[in-house]
């Protein structure tokens, strides 16, 4: 809510800062759920996402998809999406990483063919994980080696 409070889109009637959507919206191309879906979605989906006790790599990957299949947020769902992302490794014990403008175009794939082949996206995270760990070892910041998939 922060993030758009007091912005030419939070004075537009249609953009709800800090509630679900009011309007269609898409991510990459891809549609995302209609307006009148998103509360029953986001509903199933924490429910089984939270009823899962330990959460792997892919468990948080999954999670991330859906919501972002899901769309909730008239904008900004993307960064909001990676954030818990970010937050779910830290929670669980993986180390966390972030999607640059380098990874972005794998990342967006990853999103789209994540059905049919979980390897574009797992490779696209696991290389920025790389990247977050490389930063890690420069400031002697430990960390566990085996925990990221």
């Amino acid at each position: 809510m922060t993030l758009k409070n007091g912005t030419s889109d939070s004075r537009k009637e249609w953009f709800v800062v800090g509630d679900y959507k009011k309007v269609p919206n898409e991510v990459g191309g891809m549609n995302t759920a209609l307006p009148e879906e998103v509360p029953s979605r986001m509903k199933e989906l924490l429910k089984e996402y939270n009823g899962k006790k330990e959460k792997t790599f892919e468990d948080i990957l999954d999670f991330h998809v859906r919501f972002e299949r899901i769309h909730p947020f008239q904008d900004g769902n993307g960064r909001v999406g990676r954030l818990i992302l970010f937050k779910e490794c830290l929670k669980y014990n993986i180390v966390p990483f972030i999607i640059d403008d380098q990874l972005k175009m794998f990342y967006y794939r990853g999103l789209k063919e994540w059905d049919y082949e979980r390897g574009y996206l797992m490779d696209t995270c696991l290389s920025a994980q790389d990247k977050y760990k490389a930063y890690l070892d420069y400031f002697r910041i430990a960390y566990e080696n085996n925990k990221s998939n």
